[in-house]
């Protein structure tokens, strides 16, 4: 992005690009009024703080009113396709009394915006939109204030509304939110802090509003980390090791050297090049030779499970409750199976890129990541400066799922701009996005578990490894349970992973549900029940059944035994307090072992919804994606070497994939709004798993449910 294109930008972007510094950003715009919060508030809305940090104090950080009557909203949440900008806005929008399209969302920049632990885990809404709230309305409270020293009229005269304070008593007489703003900054505190505005009174959650980005991304004017332009901007190639744990033992850049305007860098292990053409960076790295120490490749996606369950770290108690033996004694039916999850790539279109400029007294960093101010102390780190001298700047995001937690390109952009003394852009290239990949883990679950002679389970033995406790915990009616946890969905390299493995949309929880969603169907297989009221005798938690019956009205669930040969499967879940319970159609193809998905019905309780289109949308996309962990994702591998290092050999879903999906948003505004971007791709595996299961008899415990599985299981 050229200066030209920056300073054309609408209000609200344009904060996003600039260079100044808050003071300076502050001073362009005008004066305004900022309201300051204690830090208690925060306590409030369930955040912890990470690593010693949590939101500041100075709520001034969040909220600002501009002369023209403009709101800025400050958040170092970002915005890669989830649409959040829409719902902060709506957010700012109800509490404050303003329009909506008066507010303009700046996110993810760590010199304008408030620290902020990442966006990830469904939590923008549920943890920022809360502080959020309290910030907007004791603002609306201090306007009031204000309002009524200016008018001389008292306050509990006057009214908040469409970005003005009105007297009730006299309609003429009134003023602006950018009237008192002007040439004033507000420090001051009120003595009470104001009550919210009770969810019976929103004009603006809880509608349909349109995305503020939507223009700019159906026109392409959307700036991503790669469309970054600056004077004097080179691009980067790094050179990549054949394997992860390959070491370097020799190297010849010579030929490299010839390619003109090439410079070429090497700092111990650490070799690349700089070219003021992307295409010719590339041609000298393609140059260089080098000669690697290769470790042992002594596992593949075969053999993995098996080191893990011999791996896998002292047990850590989740939950228990009851006694295991008390209920293997109730039991008149056991069950024991083991179910297995692969590797899977996050492959998200946009691929790692980052832009760096380091400079003597500082570095700005522009990245397509999913944590600003972790990646700010990161790059810090790496140029031996204080975390407060670099500068990220999120543009938009082309999709994350948890993989751009890490930054590795922008770390390598910083250390060549450091070097060179020039902006130094690093793409990576779709193979080098599949080999940098942190993936979601193989991980092993085991679950012992029994029934009575009433088809109710009376005890529930489940043991996950690598992949973590989100999603383990039971809610059936279990009397005598223990659940535990071997190793977590991050590591790599040190372990029994043979590379990196991190967060995946709804980490963890992917593989808890499949495991435990399809062993219940097994137990009411066994017990001769159909499978939804097979869950719903063992139940007791209103929400769940209520999310079920939803699921099941609009699918229109008819009871039977299964394998029905109908191609039906339910599942339901809690993933951190988000109730859902899906419904699939499916067919089989018993020559191919191809599964035909015809049908999706997911429901999902979230609590209050602020933007329910919006909502849903989030629900396809996930089901959508989950069709392709399901279905075929999955990383081939020899020891260190990705043998998946395209779109060629490693699936995602198809567009001929996707079936007739229909979302039903289950309301219960009673609850504060919960997370809504992950819960459905948690469903599909298990789904899938006992759809399939039904249509043609055979049980998968391994995902992805590939036709190939499905063949030789036939």
């Amino acid at each position: 992005m050229t200066t030209s294109e920056i300073s054309n930008l609408p209000s609200g972007e344009t904060a996003a690009f600039s260079s100044l510094d808050r003071r300076e950003f502050l001073k362009l715009f005008g004066s305004g009024i900022f309201v300051f919060f204690s830090i208690e508030e925060w306590e409030l809305f369930g955040q912890e703080p990470r690593a010693g940090r949590s939101y500041p104090e100075d709520f001034n950080a969040y909220l600002r009113i501009g002369e023209d009557g403009r709101v800025s909203c400050y958040t170092g949440k970002i915005e890669m396709g989830q649409g959040i900008n829409a719902a902060l806005a709506q957010i700012l929008a109800e509490e404050l009394e303003v329009p909506f399209e008066s507010v303009a969302v700046v996110l993810g920049d760590t010199k304008l915006c408030p620290w902020d632990g990442g966006t990830n885990g469904s939590r923008s809404v549920k943890y920022f939109g809360p502080a959020l709230r309290t910030a907007a309305a004791e603002a609306r409270e201090v306007l009031i204030l204000l309002a009524s020293e200016q008018l001389q009229v008292p306050q509990d005269r006057l009214v908040p509304r469409s970005g003005e304070i009105i007297d009730r008593a006299d309609s003429g007489k009134k003023i602006a939110y950018g009237a008192l703003a002007k040439g004033r900054t507000i420090e001051r505190r009120l003595g009470k802090k104001p009550g919210l505005k009770p969810v019976s009174n929103y004009t603006v959650c809880g509608k349909s509003l349109p995305r503020p980005d939507a223009h700019h991304k159906v026109t392409g004017k959307a700036q991503f980390a790669g469309d970054i332009r600056l004077p004097g901007m080179l691009y980067g190639k790094v050179l990549r090791p054949p394997i992860h744990g390959a070491r370097l033992k020799g190297v010849d850049v010579s030929a490299a050297k010839q390619v003109k305007e090439a410079r070429v860098i090497q700092e111990g292990d650490f070799v690349a090049v700089v070219h003021p053409l992307p295409d010719q960076a590339e041609k000298a790295l393609a140059l260089i030779t080098a000669q690697f120490d290769l470790p042992e490749a002594n596992v593949d996606e075969k053999t993995i499970h098996q080191r893990l369950m011999e791996a896998a770290p002292r047990e850590t108690v989740v939950e228990q409750r009851g006694d295991l033996a008390q209920g293997r004694e109730l039991a008149s039916m056991k069950f024991e199976e083991a179910y297995f999850t692969p590797y899977v790539a996050h492959a998200p279109m946009e691929t790692h890129t980052a832009l760096a400029q380091v400079e003597k007294d500082g570095a700005t960093v522009w990245i397509g990541t999913q944590r600003p101010f972790g990646a700010q102390e990161e790059i810090a780190r790496v140029l031996n400066l204080p975390a407060e001298k670099v500068r990220v700047i999120t543009p938009f995001v082309g999709g994350g799922f948890g993989g751009k937690s890490q930054i590795g390109q922008a770390v390598q952009a910083a250390r060549l701009s450091k070097i060179t003394g020039s902006p130094v852009q690093v793409a990576w290239t779709r193979e080098e996005e599949f080999f940098y990949d942190t993936f979601q883990p193989a991980a092993v679950v085991r679950i012992n578990s029994g029934m009575d002679s009433s088809n109710r389970i009376v005890f529930w033995d489940y043991q996950v490894s690598f992949a973590g406790e989100r999603s383990s915990q039971n809610f059936y009616d279990v009397p005598n349970l223990r659940t535990v946890s071997r190793g977590g969905f991050t590591g790599g390299g040190t372990g029994p992973h043979p590379f990196g493995t991190g967060a995946w949309r709804g980490p963890g929880s992917n593989t808890n549900i499949f495991a435990r969603e399809s062993h219940i169907d097994i137990m009411a297989a066994k017990a001769g029940m159909d499978p939804l009221e097979f869950r719903l005798r063992n139940l007791k938690n209103p929400r769940m059944v209520r999310v079920l019956d939803a699921a099941a009205r609009q699918f229109g669930w008819k009871p039977a035994k299964a394998p029905s040969g109908r191609g039906h499967g339910v599942v339901c879940l809690d993933y951190l307090n988000t109730y859902v319970a899906a419904m699939a159609e499916i067919s089989v193809d018993k020559n191919t072992g191809r599964i035909r998905v015809q049908r999706i019905v997911a429901a999902q309780d979230m609590g209050l919804v602020i933007n329910p289109e919006g909502a849903k949308r989030q629900m396809e996309g996930a089901i959508t994606m989950g069709l392709g962990y399901c279905l075929a994702e999955e990383i081939h591998f020899k020891g260190g070497e990705i043998k998946d290092l395209g779109f060629t050999s490693y699936e995602i879903t198809h567009f001929s994939w996707v079936p007739k999906i229909e979302t039903i948003l289950v309301d219960n505004p009673e609850l504060p709004s919960q997370g809504g971007g992950e819960p459905p791709i948690t469903c599909m595996g298990g789904v899938m798993a006992n759809a399939l299961f039904d249509a043609v008899g055979v049980r998968l415990n391994q995902l992805p449910l590939t036709p190939e599985r499905i063949k030789a299981k036939l």
